[in-house]
């Protein structure tokens, strides 16, 4: 059985990635204020800690592995399910595709006889760690446990590193300060930069794709929901002052690696072999968590009768065997072919919607199942629970708005989902009848 500290892991794994490398940058080009920038930071911080108030309690009373996928079947029915359970399956597929390709490009950048190697060393990552978690929960929660550590301390050493190697105001060449919005448009560039940092802090529900597996999950869910939310407002806030301590905020506007920048001003020519490696211990975390739970996903929905049954069967390690190589074939089809980022913009659609369905479940199941046991309630309920809902319609909003092209596939999809929807239940009640 696995304990809170791999869920802090796995959390932490899930969720600090790519993101907090390129948001910073993005953020800045919205919001020329130094407090302001802090405050955004804080508010996505606070988005996800209501969100973990509600979710900590749908994972403590409902505990199956399978994600947010469980609480929408459970709550709402099997084509919710359904929506919320593929949709986040293909994504984390498409997610393990995206991060092994960016670590054999920053492979590639530190040793150049490798660079022409990038699909084969993204494919051995991707196959490297499906063996590895092949041989049992054990393999892949240990494997989670020692990357989830070295992320941890290898951000806290940069932080450090940048507070006391490096100057204040280390770099000189700061971009013109732009005049500073106001009224309607400050609004706008607020939010703006509020839904980068929400997809920044996107990862924090990780343990909620292992509640089965996770040794008193009614005490244990909740612990390490709440740890790992903690855990990354704090790195992500440390990164963040690290930064500006050592650039001004104009200076990182616009930059697609604001913390590579700083470590180049703190350690000169070696600045950029020192964060591309971090980037890669970090990102290898990633990949573990990633197929941790898009197993897990699948397991569910086979389980439930939403996929092929057999992909519900577990070895004699603990982990669901076929629904880990499937998840680890999509992601080898996303490398090869180039397409998980078309895939994952349209599929980014979906990554707001599922937070709306799984909040609006909770609000559902305290409804259909007031006597149900939960040994955690959420704190606030209704309130926190409803701040959380309308901070995700809100969002959703703003995506659509966003991105009308790919929202519009999106849609697409959703509309084309639904006869297969009904392929999939009509072939699931042949076997049935056939057993």
């Amino acid at each position: 059985m696995l304990g809170v500290g791999f869920g802090l892991a796995v959390i932490v794994g899930n969720t600090i990635a790519a993101g907090i490398l390129r948001t910073p940058g993005e953020v800045a080009a919205h919001l020329n204020s130094t407090w302001l920038f802090i405050v955004v930071w804080l508010l996505g911080g606070l988005y996800a800690l209501l969100g973990a108030i509600s979710v900590a309690e749908l994972g403590a009373t409902i505990s199956r592995s399978g994600g947010q996928y469980v609480f929408a079947h459970h709550a709402l029915g099997d084509y919710a399910g359904f929506i919320v359970g593929w949709s986040d399956w293909i994504s984390t597929c498409g997610t393990t595709a995206a991060v092994s390709i960016t670590i054999a490009e920053y492979t590639g950048h530190l040793f150049p006889r490798l660079a022409a190697l990038r699909v084969s060393i993204a494919l051995a990552i991707v196959l490297g760690f499906a063996l590895l978690q092949w041989r049992g929960i054990k393999w892949g929660s240990s494997i989670q446990n020692v990357t989830g550590v070295l992320k941890t301390m290898s951000f806290i050493a940069l932080v450090a590193a940048c507070f006391i190697v490096g100057s204040r105001g280390a770099s000189s060449e700061a971009a013109p300060q732009p005049a500073s919005p106001s009224g309607l448009a400050l609004f706008v560039a607020i939010i703006i930069a509020l839904q980068a940092v929400v997809y920044t802090y996107d990862g924090w529900t990780g343990v909620i794709y292992f509640s089965e597996e996770v040794r008193d999950p009614g005490r244990n869910v909740p612990r390490a929901l709440f740890g790992g939310v903690a855990a990354i407002i704090v790195i992500y806030l440390l990164v963040n002052a690290a930064i500006l301590y050592i650039l001004p905020l104009s200076s990182i506007a616009g930059e697609d690696l604001a913390l590579g920048k700083a470590a180049e001003a703190v350690f000169g020519a070696r600045g950029d072999t020192i964060f591309r490696t971090i980037t890669i211990v970090s990102m290898l975390s990633g990949i573990n968590a990633f197929h941790l739970m898009a197993t897990r996903v699948l397991f569910a929905m086979s389980r439930d009768g939403l996929f092929w049954r057999r992909a519900a069967e577990v070895n004699p390690g603990g982990t669901p065997a076929l629904a880990l190589f499937m998840s680890a074939g999509v992601a080898v089809v996303f490398v090869l072919s180039g397409t998980f980022e078309q895939v994952t913009a349209v599929l980014a659609f979906f990554f707001v919607t599922n937070y709306t369905v799984t909040f609006l479940s909770l609000f559902v199941l305290r409804r259909k199942e007031p006597n149900r046991p939960r040994p955690y309630r959420a704190w606030g309920y209704p309130w926190t629970t409803g701040a959380a809902l309308i901070g995700s319609v809100f969002f959703l909003a703003g995506a659509i708005k966003a991105d009308l092209g790919n929202t519009k596939y999106a849609l697409g999809a959703l509309a084309l989902s639904y006869p297969v929807y009904r392929l999939i239940k009509r072939a699931s009640r042949r076997v049935i009848n056939s057993m």
